[in-house]
This record gives structure tokens, C-alpha cells and sequence, in this order.
């Protein structure tokens, strides 16, 4: 059997850049504007341990787990974006009061729909050229925390703030610029 030796090597040789994405929440969408960091989340499959008289012998389980959703931006100076965030944490919560999670929770023509506490959002992976070439879509999206922001009237050079929302989600998929799963999964 004659084999392809071009046939098992990658086509494209250029590396991804961890300077290539663009993220965007649909229903915030001002909130992502001046993100400086996102992260694929992580993904975990359980195991099922399946007993021998000589080992325990590792199985794959049938329960996967997605770590969180970690986006990080640049506070603009009226706080807009972080107020944005801080506000749908504490709605969410009931912090404030019952009236902001039915204001959350609600649309403008009155109906209320507990879906849109979430929103969905899409991590666009660039290529070399800043082109779309994956798409990272999360269904949703919900706050879970937002990082302090501390003041220090001592410090001599200016460094301005950066927060970080950690977002929980239902699942995300990897797909291509097409809509369509990247590289779909193939038997050998």
C-alpha cells in the first residue's frame, strides 16, 4: 500500500497568534470593545473506572464538563463597560432588588422570558492576515463574577485598569468561518 506523504502533513504551516481574535457579546455589545484577552475554555471528559483483579483500568466516562469563559478588557473611563457587567451580576443575584431582575428579564414590549438573563457570544479567531478563520460560539453566556477595581493615589506610573468577567454558558462549539464544524469529526 503506497502512501501520500504530503497527505499527512498540515496545510497550513503558519502558527496561530494569541493576538488574533475579536470577541462579541449579543446582547452587551459594548462590553467586549476594548477586550484585550479571551481564553478557549477547557474541556474535560469523566472516566469511568473499570475494575481488574491486577489494575483499576481508565474508561471514557459519558459526562463532559467546559470550564469557565474568562474575558478580560480595558475599563473605559466612564465605567461603561464594567457598569454593564457589574449590573448584570447583580440583577442576576438580586442584590439590588426583584424590580432589576424583571427589568433583566423582560422586553420592551413587556413580555418576560427568563432567557434573556443569558447572551449569546462568539470568539472570532483571526489568522495572520486578521481574518476570521474559526468561530467560537457560546450559548448562554451569564456573568459569575468581575474582578475589583483598586484605586492607589501612590502609584507614579499610569497603568490603566483592566477587569476580568468570568462567564458561565450552556456549551460552545468550535466552527468554521462557514457556520459549519471545524473539522468535523472522522473515523480513521
Amino acid at each position: 500500500m503506497t502512501t501520500n506523504a504530503l497527505a499527512n502533513q498540515i496545510g497550513n504551516r503558519n502558527f496561530l497568534s494569541p493576538t488574533g481574535f475579536k470577541f462579541t457579546l449579543a446582547k452587551y455589545p459594548k462590553v467586549p470593545f476594548f477586550s484585550n484577552s479571551a481564553r478557549i475554555p477547557e474541556l474535560n471528559l469523566s472516566t469511568l473506572i473499570q475494575p481488574d483483579y491486577l489494575n483499576d483500568i481508565p474508561q471514557p466516562g459519558n459526562k463532559m464538563t467546559f470550564g469557565d469563559f474568562n474575558l478580560r478588557f480595558l475599563v473605559d473611563e466612564s465605567m461603561e463597560n464594567y457598569m454593564i457587567i457589574h449590573n448584570w451580576l447583580t440583577a442576576l443575584g438580586g442584590s439590588g432588588s426583584l424590580q432589576e431582575y424583571a427589568t433583566l428579564t423582560t422586553d420592551k414590549d413587556g413580555t418576560k422570558d427568563d432567557k434573556r438573563a443569558y447572551s449569546d457570544g462568539t470568539l472570532r479567531v483571526l489568522n495572520s492576515n486578521y481574518k476570521d478563520t474559526a468561530l467560537v460560539r457560546f450559548q448562554d453566556l451569564f456573568p459569575v463574577s468581575i474582578t475589583s477595581l483598586e484605586f492607589d493615589s501612590t502609584v507614579t506610573d499610569i497603568q490603566y485598569f483592566t477587569a476580568e468577567a468570568v462567564f458561565k454558558y450552556t456549551i460552545y462549539d468550535i466552527l468554521g468561518t462557514d457556520g459549519k464544524p471545524l473539522y468535523p469529526f472522522t473515523s480513521t
